[in-house]
């Protein structure tokens, strides 16, 4: 089992930044972890059983592609996910540390069952915690080249 875990302090609210993540059309254009998402089931009001599709690049130029459930949600403060084929678990979270400050952090959990991926399983868990990594600082550089971008959620 791999575990992995990335923090970065960002200079934006945690209700931004929320939004910004509950934007699945938006992903996209800020995540080089994400090739493609869908929303195949919304889950309730604040996205408690959402399942998403998830296509997101790989080693050697292949796709790999996920389902997701989303769980124990927190608006604002994050949420817990699993991949439902794999057992790939995660949790992102906000943490307000100040006006406009968010330490945002980001853990997986994973194991390579296939023996022949397992062979290149470090070369894998690498380029993909690249990828998520990448992608945290995306959001930030997203918002920064958006700032109208739900401005209404910026503290004080």
């Amino acid at each position: 089992m791999q575990h992995h875990e990335y923090s970065i302090e960002l200079p934006y609210s945690a209700a931004r930044l929320w939004a910004l993540f509950q934007s699945y059309d938006l992903w996209k254009e800020y995540a080089p972890a994400v090739l493609e998402v869908e929303v195949v089931y919304p889950g309730d009001a604040d996205g408690n059983g959402l399942v998403r599709r998830v296509e997101y690049p790989m080693p050697f130029g292949r796709r790999g592609e996920s389902f997701e459930l989303v769980k124990n949600v927190r608006p604002n403060r994050g949420y817990e996910y699993i991949m439902l084929r794999g057992g790939l678990t995660g949790s992102v979270d906000l943490a307000s540390i100040g006006p406009n400050q968010t330490r945002l952090t980001f853990r997986e959990s994973f194991e390579i069952n296939k023996p022949i991926l397992r062979w290149f399983e470090a070369r894998i868990y690498k380029f993909i915690n690249q990828k998520n990594e990448e992608s945290m600082r995306g959001a930030a550089q997203w918002l920064s080249e958006h700032p109208d971008f739900r401005s209404d959620l910026n503290d004080g």
